[in-house]
């Protein structure tokens, strides 16, 4: 009895190790496997995202292309040479930049200390347009303080002038690039039309493939005069910061040389 009971409890631990064994290799062969279909997915991932970057692409040449050649063209030449200027004006208004507090400084030193010319040669060491009314101002002190006045004065419109220089045509970009896509799609419209009576019916797909087209160039008209319309804001905020920095230091100017003047 003890022996049959032997036989059947090793018996039965053989057959429980025997399905222990089946249940992990299963478990292997299943993980294996979804290791398989994973790593394809994985591989595929990137090539999914580099063929939805190319339709992309695509599309919006696709989308330049139905809106017109001639049409796009121009409003994309007028994004181009609107950023140009903008660009310029940027880089210009960045240069004209100057701490004028140690401008004023420095010509104060040297005013007591050197006299007329080391204050002179220190505006001219210096760049931007407050250096150069200092300079206009220290030029004419000789001839009174109401002459070196009133040439601070005229030179300080000469510099606001040349802040704004070519700023009129990111302006003249701003109207024309809508215009030109308004315009593209009057005559897309029309072309549709065109489409609708050689067809002798009024046909949904020709309608909407019509508007369609013509609207891209409206489309593109104004993101570009959007686009050009910040960088003109921006412009225009530096140049009243600048401007307003010339006056400031320009009326100082004007205290500290007739307080020089009255030493005199």
């Amino acid at each position: 009895m003890k022996k049959l009971l032997a036989v059947l409890a090793f018996v039965a631990s053989v057959s429980f190790m025997g399905v222990y064994a089946q249940d992990s290799v299963a478990t292997d062969q299943a993980a294996a496997a979804t290791e398989q279909v994973a790593a394809p997915a994985e591989e595929a991932a990137p090539a999914v995202v580099i063929e939805e970057e190319q339709s992309m692409h695509q599309a919006l040449k696709q989308k330049f292309i139905e809106g017109g050649a001639g049409f796009m063209s121009t409003v994309a030449i007028c994004l181009i040479l609107g950023l140009a200027v903008a660009i310029e004006r940027i880089i210009y208004l960045s240069m004209a930049t100057t701490n004028s507090k140690k401008l004023l400084a420095e010509v104060d030193k040297a005013l007591d200390e050197k006299g007329v010319e080391a204050a002179k040669e220190i505006c001219r060491n210096t760049r931007g347009p407050v250096a150069s009314i200092f300079y206009q101002g220290l030029m004419r002190i000789d001839e009174g303080i109401d002459v070196a006045e009133k040439s601070i004065v005229s030179y300080g419109s000469v510099q606001a002038g040349l802040l704004e220089r070519n700023l009129s045509w990111v302006g003249l970009f701003i109207g024309i690039a809508p215009m030109l896509g308004f315009l593209g799609t009057v005559v897309g419209m029309v072309e549709a039309f065109d489409r609708i009576q050689q067809a002798g019916e009024i046909s949904a797909t020709i309608v909407a493939g019509g508007i369609k087209v013509a609207l891209i160039t409206t489309i593109g008209g104004l993101i570009a005069a959007i686009i050009l319309q910040l960088f003109y804001n921006y412009i225009l905020s530096r140049i009243d910061v600048i401007v307003g920095d010339m006056e400031d230091s320009s009326i100082t100017m004007l205290d500290i040389l007739m307080k020089k003047n009255l030493k005199k």
